[in-house]
């Protein structure tokens, strides 16, 4: 149930960063996931929700990484520096790196990071 809810997720996501516009919602197809409380509950060290606004996206190992002791992600090309007010330090229990973008004016921002485990 995990891996079906985490490609949802990573589908809604991709195709929000292929069209900005697209609004990442959950329409209730994975209402029995027994991680979809947990990602809900999410929330940034600033006390924003992760999962309110729009849905994470899992990276790859080669679309994060950590400079200068901060946290970087590549979204549409672009590496961006995550906010540590953005960083998810509790227990990743879809095991995942994920990312939970938004976007101004065609730019990609960072609601919410939460590592993985860079195997």
């Amino acid at each position: 149930m995990a891996i079906v809810a985490l490609r949802m997720i990573t589908l809604v996501a991709v195709a929000a960063l292929i069209n900005p516009s697209v609004e990442a919602r959950d329409d209730g197809r994975y209402a029995n996931s027994p991680l979809k409380g947990w990602f809900e509950g999410l929330h940034s060290k600033g006390g924003g929700p992760c999962c309110a606004d729009a849905d994470g996206t899992a990276l790859d190992d080669v679309d994060w990484e950590t400079k200068s002791g901060h946290y970087r992600v590549r979204l549409l090309g672009e590496w961006i520096e995550v906010p540590d007010d953005t960083v998810i330090t509790e227990p990743n229990r879809a095991g995942r790196t994920m990312v939970w973008p938004y976007f101004v004016n065609g730019r990609a921002m960072i609601r919410c990071f939460m590592p993985g485990s860079m195997t």
